[in-house]
């Protein structure tokens, strides 16, 4: 079984590589590739302002950078980077409880009353692996007067329009780095129609631009997020289907980008596993405890990791077969 780590498609790779050659890049200046990413990038969001920025934790400490007092988070299954960010710039983040990372929508109107935050930040799926109920979510926050900021690395390319999508997130960020949905190694980026906001953050924008290689990179890569993320979704939700045959798994209703297996002694599966999966350029592993993924004893197998032309029939049913001999 050959798995390969996610990478860009060879259209990307050389589209990035012409840019690398442009003569006529100018520092200081705007290059036809920004107009391209921030082009391709509103197709999918629908959002009027966009922003190319050098990496996914870019994005959040600008958006983050425009609120004064707390904002919210999950308190599993978000983005470790937003309680970094919130710390650095002083501002409190405030973990709310989570159904395993899913937001409860039924507690959320309760919870904004109690901690009256100016934002809410979350990412499409609770722990990569459960889509969140964006929509529910922006209903409540867009009446109550909250920000709802969705971290959509995960999520963009949706054609269902559940997640990363404009209409139900005032604001969208995302990482671009490896190995994401649009994956062009790194960069990330800004999406909203609150212009207040881009101009509240436009100083510290200036120190995040993107390169035009990233951007062209994000331009051409962004065209295959929603084959990337269907096959994703397709081969977990397989995988789901057939690994709860003979072992438990979170979220094993719903659809994820990730498959998190309870398990009481995870290092000890993990080390088997890493063993068995032979991925060439990085890992499928992650050892929980972990924010970003949930708060137990689990082991999660980040098939959002893999490049897509690895989801086979044979290799997924061959992950299956190695997960049936461990013990």
């Amino acid at each position: 079984m050959d798995l390969f780590y996610r990478r860009p498609s060879f259209e990307t790779r050389n589209a990035m590589s012409k840019s690398a050659l442009n003569l006529k890049h100018i520092p200081g200046s705007r290059y036809e590739e920004i107009e391209s990413a921030e082009k391709g990038v509103k197709k999918f969001t629908r959002h009027d302002q966009v922003k190319i920025v050098n990496s996914g934790n870019s994005a959040i400490l600008s958006v983050m950078s425009t609120f004064k007092d707390r904002i919210m988070i999950p308190d599993q299954g978000g983005w470790i980077g937003f309680k970094k960010m919130a710390e650095f710039l002083g501002i409190k983040a405030i973990p709310i409880p989570t159904e395993l990372g899913i937001v409860e929508v039924n507690e959320l109107e309760c919870l904004i009353e109690k901690f009256n935050p100016e934002a809410l930040f979350i990412t499409s799926f609770a722990g990569y692996s459960a889509e969140q109920p964006i929509k529910n979510i922006y209903k409540i926050c867009d009446d109550m007067g909250v920000v709802l900021v969705e971290d959509a690395s995960g999520g963009i390319g949706d054609e269902s329009g559940m997640l990363g999508n404009g209409k139900q997130a005032h604001v969208i960020i995302a990482s671009t780095g490896s190995p994401k949905t649009i994956n062009v190694g790194n960069g990330g980026f800004i999406s909203t129609n609150d212009i207040n906001l881009i101009n509240s953050a436009k100083n510290i924008l200036k120190s995040f631009k993107a390169d035009p290689i990233t951007c062209a990179g994000i331009a051409s890569e962004i065209k295959n997020a929603p084959h990337i993320l269907s096959k994703t979704l397709e081969a977990c939700n397989f995988l789901k289907s057939e690994i709860m045959e003979f072992r438990e798994v979170l979220y094993g209703d719903k659809s994820g980008l990730n498959i998190i297996i309870p398990d009481e002694y995870p290092k000890r599966l993990s080390y088997q596993l890493r063993n068995r999966f032979n991925v060439h350029g990085g890992s499928i592993i992650t050892v929980c405890p972990n924010y970003n993924r949930v708060k137990m004893n689990a082991l999660c197998i980040e098939i959002k990791n893999l490049d897509v032309k690895c989801m086979t029939h044979e290799n997924l049913d061959e992950i299956v077969k190695i997960l049936k001999t461990l013990n």
